[in-house]
């Protein structure tokens, strides 16, 4: 059975006062929570989840009808930059004559960071793996003391030692 307008406008209500609670950190088992028409401290749980589910839910539809809006216009900047990118042009010497074909680099640039563009806003592209070594590429050693670790903090941001000339001043 359909839920009435009147009813969709209370519970509306109803969670946007509980969120508001909840924001400024007041418990479930709340008098202000409880008198906003919950059975329980558990009901009023349940409601905030359903309610935040629901704005996912939202969410995900409204990201959903973002990602297809712009894949048409990244297809239609691809549908106008295509043929220039993929069909060589004559090139022509200075007295008019074809001296040979090749394509508008420009254009094909542009093609390729269309490309790259829709893979980013699709997903497309595997992640990036990374990986931290120690010295000379080697493993990070981890068996500090916690005497070395102080030690290391308080040299940190310290300047290092200049070597000093024969004069006595230092080399810069």
């Amino acid at each position: 059975m359909a839920t009435s307008k009147l009813k969709q406008d209370e519970t509306r209500q109803r969670r946007t006062a509980l969120l508001r609670l909840r924001r400024q950190g007041i418990r479930y088992d709340d008098e202000r929570i409880l008198v906003l028409g919950y059975a329980s401290p558990a009901a009023a749980r349940r409601d905030l989840n359903r309610a935040l589910e629901a704005h996912r839910d939202e969410e995900a539809t409204e990201v959903s009808i973002y990602r297809q809006q712009e894949n048409e216009r990244l297809d239609a900047l691809l549908e106008a930059a295509w043929p220039r990118a993929t069909q060589p042009t004559p090139v022509y010497s200075k007295d008019g004559q074809v001296v040979g074909e090749e394509l508008d680099m420009r254009a094909v640039d542009t093609v390729l960071r269309l490309m790259d563009r829709r893979a980013k806003l699709n997903g497309l592209d595997m992640p990036v793996k990374s990986e931290v070594s120690g010295p000379d590429g080697g493993a990070i050693p981890l068996g500090n003391t916690l005497a070395e670790l102080n030690a290391l903090i308080d040299n940190a941001g310290q300047d290092e030692p200049t070597a000093e000339g024969p004069d006595g001043d230092t080399d810069h």
